[in-house]
C-alpha cells in the first residue's frame, strides 16, 4: 500500500472518541505511554520544559499545564525531575475525555502537586485558563490547521514564559518503521491504528515554520528528535 504523506489527513482517530472508557481506555492510554517511554517521546517534552524552567529561579513557583494530558504520565516524569532538583512546580492536565481524567487522578495518587480539570480547551472556561508554561505533547496533530493556529495564539497569551510542543514528523519511513515497531512490540489494536493516523496527522518542518510566522511576540526554535518528533519551543519575548 503506498503511503501519501504530502499532505495532512484528515482520517480521524479512535481516540478522538471523548466517550471512550473503561478497560479499553485505560490499556490503550498504557500502550501509548509504553510508546513514549520506549521511543524518548516524553523526554522530549521534559528537555523542553528544562529550556524554561531553568532560566528561572527555584523558589518561585512555577504553573505548568499540559493539554491533552490523557493519563498523566508527562506530568508525572516533570514533577520527579521537579522534586529532585527542588524546584517548586505546580502542575495542571487538561483533558476533553472525563474518564481519561479519572484514570490520571487514580495514577497520580501520591503527587499532590498535580490535579486533573476535565475541560473542552475551545471552551470560554479554558480561555480564561493562564499559567507560566504550557505544554502539548502528541495532542496538537489532533486538530485541523485553522484550529491549531487558533489554538497557538490562544496558549501564547495564556502563558507566562512559554510553550512547548511535541509532536509527530510525518513521513514514510516513520510509517513503516511504526508498522514494524508495533508487529513486535503492540498488540493493542486501538494504539496500532491511532499510531499510523498519528503519524500522517503529523507536520512537516515547513508547516510548523509557516504557523510560527503567525505567532507574534515570541522566540520559536524547532528541532527534529528521534524517534520522528519535532520539539517546538514558543517563548516569550520580554516586552
Amino acid at each position: 500500500m503506498s503511503i501519501d504523506t504530502s499532505k495532512r489527513t484528515s482520517e480521524v482517530e479512535i481516540m478522538d472518541d471523548f466517550d471512550l472508557q473503561g478497560n479499553e481506555l485505560d490499556q490503550t492510554l498504557r500502550d501509548l505511554d509504553n510508546i513514549n517511554k520506549w521511543l524518548g517521546g516524553n523526554k522530549i517534552t521534559l528537555e523542553g520544559v528544562k529550556n524554561i524552567v531553568l532560566k528561572q529561579t527555584n523558589t518561585q513557583e512555577i504553573h505548568i499545564t499540559d493539554v491533552g494530558c490523557g493519563n498523566g504520565a508527562v506530568l508525572r516524569e516533570i514533577a520527579r525531575w521537579g522534586r529532585k532538583n527542588k524546584y517548586n512546580l505546580k502542575l495542571a492536565g487538561i483533558d476533553a475525555n472525563t474518564h481519561a481524567i479519572g484514570i490520571a487522578e487514580k495514577m497520580s495518587i501520591g503527587f499532590p502537586e498535580i490535579e486533573f480539570l476535565a475541560l473542552d480547551i475551545f471552551s470560554e472556561e479554558f480561555k480564561n485558563f493562564h499559567c507560566d508554561i504550557i505544554l502539548c505533547t502528541l495532542t496538537l496533530h489532533h486538530f485541523k490547521n485553522g484550529e491549531i493556529l487558533e489554538l497557538l495564539n490562544l496558549f501564547s497569551q495564556q502563558s507566562r514564559l512559554g510553550v512547548v510542543i511535541n509532536d509527530l514528523h510525518r513521513s514514510k519511513l516513520a510509517y513503516r518503521l511504526f508498522q514494524v515497531f508495533c508487529s513486535v512490540f503492540i498488540r493493542n489494536e486501538i494504539a496500532r491504528k491511532d499510531g499510523l493516523i498519528s503519524i500522517l496527522r503529523g507536520f512537516k518542518k515547513e508547516e510548523l515554520k509557516n504557523f510560527a510566522g503567525k505567532i507574534p511576540q515570541a522566540n520559536h526554535k524547532i528541532t527534529w528528535k528521534w524517534a520522528f518528533r519535532y520539539r517546538w519551543i514558543i517563548q516569550k519575548e520580554k516586552i
